[in-house]
């Protein structure tokens, strides 16, 4: 029999890494699920990529630690307020510098020790928050650094990086979430989240909920005060 194919799957705990997990569950690949602790300023999501995992059958989940306090710079690992005046032009403070560069490093170091030759990440250009690591040229170009980076990369057995999400509205992901059967009510979007509560004031929230309006389903969330 056929061994079934590997899938490193960057599992966050949100709804866009949930709906690419499901996506790479529904093509039949074998999920390596990988999540970063990075000492995030909402670790809740850890919680949430667990429940994700487990309901998705992955074969590992793996929690990484990589403390990018250390590093700081974001909103999200550093001494800094969350905006919470609602999406506004421009890159915000909530961006964690090279997360996502750093991040598939890290899980094309482990496709390439697991046999793994497919990376997934929930990336998105539409409904995002202007972050540069949520582009198409980024995913290309660390596409094309993986295949000259790697032993497996230049004996030419390739890495493909898959962004399933790259041209979808947060109302497309909803619904696809939703057709996946997945439970939405599991995935945990909020970057600063109040007794275990979705704030409804930060962006990723804002952008959570527009997308559940715009999509005509109801929203699982429970938020402190939800998005208007």
């Amino acid at each position: 029999m056929a061994e079934t194919e590997k899938a490193v799957v960057l599992l966050s705990g949100g709804l866009d890494s949930m709906v690419v997990g499901g996506l790479a569950r529904e093509a039949g690949l074998g999920i390596v699920a990988l999540t970063v602790d990075y000492n995030q300023r909402h670790q809740i999501e850890l919680e949430a990529a667990a429940k994700i995992a487990a309901a998705l059958g992955a074969e590992r989940h793996i929690v990484l630690p990589l403390d990018l306090t250390k590093f700081g710079g974001s909103a999200l690992t550093d001494d800094i307020d969350v905006p919470k005046d609602g999406v506004q032009p421009g890159i915000p403070v909530t961006y964690v510098p090279a997360r996502n560069t750093i991040f598939l490093s890290l899980a094309l170091g482990l496709a390439e020790a697991s046999g793994a030759r497919r990376l997934h990440i929930g990336v998105n250009a539409l409904d995002y928050s202007g972050y540069p690591d949520c582009r198409p040229d980024f995913i290309d170009q660390f596409e094309a650094l993986a295949n000259i980076a790697t032993r497996a990369g230049i004996e030419d057995d390739r890495f493909t990086v898959h962004a399933p999400l790259l041209h979808m509205t947060k109302a497309d992901i909803a619904r696809e979430a939703a057709r996946l059967g997945l439970d939405a009510g599991m995935s945990w979007s909020c970057y600063d989240p109040q007794d275990g509560r979705h704030c409804g004031s930060c962006d990723s929230c804002r952008l959570r909920a527009k997308g559940f309006d715009e999509a005509g389903l109801p929203d699982p969330t429970a938020y402190v005060v939800r998005p208007a």
